[in-house]
């Protein structure tokens, strides 16, 4: 029988322990996936800078070279402009896929949509450039977070679980 009490304690602190590593999580993806579209606007700019391709083919090129959720957004977007112009489908697309960005995040990423497929190169690079900029802020502000909470979080599970062990004992 103390074997059994034994085990479900011993379950008990490491369900916490995960639970708290879970939610310490979503601070790392977030930090990735803006770093990750900072990366897939720099080749954006590239693309649309240097090669003149269309829009919707750049967003493919750009959606098979990065990671699932990033790419995601990118052929969203893509299918979206059979039916409608990039700025409307790349907000659409922004707001529908799934991921660990914050809503202030996603705001920042549908800046890019204003000059997208509206004005030449120099209007569309420029608007990339000024969403950079505001990607950096939110870039940092995540890490900051993610330096704060990540280890607050992953701990504060641990010790949950260990006081319910203690109380349990």
């Amino acid at each position: 029988m103390q074997v059994i009490k034994y085990f479900m304690l011993f379950v008990v602190l490491v369900a916490c322990s995960l639970i708290g590593r879970y939610l310490s999580k979503k601070y790392v993806i977030r930090v990735n996936q803006l770093e990750e579209m900072r990366n897939a606007l720099n080749m954006l700019q590239s693309k649309i800078k240097f090669t003149y391709e269309p829009i919707p083919e750049i967003f493919g090129e750009i959606a098979k070279n990065t990671n699932k959720s990033v790419g995601q957004v990118f052929k969203l977007a893509k299918e979206k402009m059979k039916n409608s112009t990039a700025n409307i489908a790349w907000e659409e697309a922004v707001d529908e896929v799934q991921n660990g960005l914050t809503k202030e995040d996603k705001h920042v990423i549908k800046t890019l949509s204003k000059l997208l497929g509206q004005t030449d190169v120099e209007g569309q690079t420029s608007q990339i450039q000024i969403t950079q900029k505001f990607l950096e802020t939110q870039l940092k502000e995540a890490q900051e977070e993610k330096e704060k909470n990540e280890k607050l979080y992953s701990k504060l599970g641990t010790t949950i679980g260990l006081a319910i062990v203690i109380i349990l004992c």
